[in-house]
């Protein structure tokens, strides 16, 4: 049998890497494409290691990137972002992926979906196809080129690279009649969680980027110092956080059971963990000192302890950070300039939120960051057919 023979590329955008592809590239039956890109990866692997296939069998490694022309005449590129599971033949659309969108923008100009300046910043215009939301890149260019090597370092990622900045608009969603905000899905800032083995824990579940759930870190008995070695082999921990997680997404009104949540919806809701600051040692051996951030925070996803920090998250902490009464704000808002800096597993990262209230009513106009993204490789994938 002869493999097919796909157009893409191998992309890292912030600390994750994935598979790019041009939506024409791939079979139009949502089924088949699924079953197909299921195979590039190398999903399900029994053996957990993706030997025979493109991820990297970790959550921020499986991960598929699907672009377009965008239909929208208010944006430039149409993107889906699917999180492919290790051992399941699964892949989560639920959600975005922030670190693989600082990719996005340089994907498209090399590949001439957008046409950029032959020096400068060239502007894109990104429709998030899998949240509805709209996100605009700021890419480098020289020469016609993007321009990927530079000397701006993102904690967590070996090299430096250079800058993409990226601006989440209106990161919150919408209620169903587009009338107002529900960036807290429950209606309040601070809920109480009833959690079976766990018990009452105060949580903010907000949807920011994407759904994300706060507690403090000592109710789940941790420090918000751990590394991904302290938490990772620990069975029951991981247990009670995907107890906490699941019946989250239960009041948050994304699934209508636990056992949905853990079952089908791994990807989103996040679950984070918050603490004041203290210094530690990051992943790489550097001391984070505790006067150099004003909040630690660590994410969980899909089921393990992240090894720096989701894109999204950092777009959730930055939009709880900014309002009142959160579990994020009521140990760091944000400060005079609008930006919180948080330490995570890696080191630390800066995120910047403009809120404003109406008449109650909080709501988040914008969330920025930066990150760094580079071709890995670029040509064709070989894949079984379906």
């Amino acid at each position: 049998m002869t493999q097919l023979r796909i157009p893409a590329v191998y992309m890292r955008g912030g600390t994750s890497k994935g598979v790019f592809f041009l939506k024409d590239d791939l079979p139009a039956d949502p089924a088949m494409r699924e079953r197909l890109l299921l195979r590039v990866i190398g999903s399900p692997d029994r053996y957990g290691k993706h030997t025979d296939g493109m991820g990297g069998a970790t959550s921020s490694t499986s991960k598929i990137v699907i672009l377009s022309k965008s239909t929208r005449p208010d944006c430039d590129v149409d993107y889906l972002f699917g999180q492919v599971a290790i051992d399941k033949p699964a892949i989560d659309w639920s959600g975005n992926c922030g670190n693989l969108t600082t990719a996005v923008g340089p994907f498209a100009l090399t590949a001439g979906l957008v046409e950029g300046p032959g020096d400068g910043i060239a502007t894109v215009r990104i429709w998030q196809a899998n949240i509805a939301k709209k996100i605009v890149s700021h890419v480098p260019m020289q020469g016609g080129e993007v321009v990927e090597l530079g000397s701006f370092e993102l904690d967590g990622v070996t090299f430096p690279a250079a800058e993409v900045r990226l601006e989440f608009l209106d990161p919150a969603a919408e209620d169903d009649d587009g009338a107002g905000s529900a960036m807290f899905p429950t209606g309040s800032r601070l809920d109480t969680l009833d959690v079976p083995g766990v018990g009452r824990i105060e949580a903010t579940m907000i949807t920011a980027g994407n759904p994300t759930i706060f507690v403090d870190a000592a109710r789940l008995g941790l420090k918000g110092t751990e590394l991904q070695g302290d938490v990772n082999g620990n069975a029951e921990l991981l247990r009670r956080a995907e107890a906490v997680r699941s019946h989250g997404a239960v009041a948050m009104g994304l699934v209508k059971t636990p056992e949905e949540a853990t079952a089908r919806r791994q990807h989103t809701p996040k679950l984070s963990f918050v603490a004041r600051p203290a210094t530690y040692t990051a992943s790489d051996g550097r001391t984070v000192e505790a006067g150099s951030i004003d909040l630690l925070a660590r994410i969980f996803s899909m089921g393990v302890l992240h090894h720096a920090m989701t894109g999204t998250g950092a777009v959730a902490i930055a939009a709880a950070a900014a309002i009142p009464d959160t579990v994020v704000s009521r140990l760091a808002p944000v400060g005079a300039d609008g930006r919180v800096r948080f330490g995570h597993p890696s080191g630390t990262l800066s995120v910047g939120a403009e809120a404003v209230e109406k008449k109650g009513q909080w709501t988040v106009k914008k969330v920025l960051l930066s990150r760094t993204a580079r071709r890995l490789m670029e040509g064709w994938v070989r894949v079984p057919p379906p």
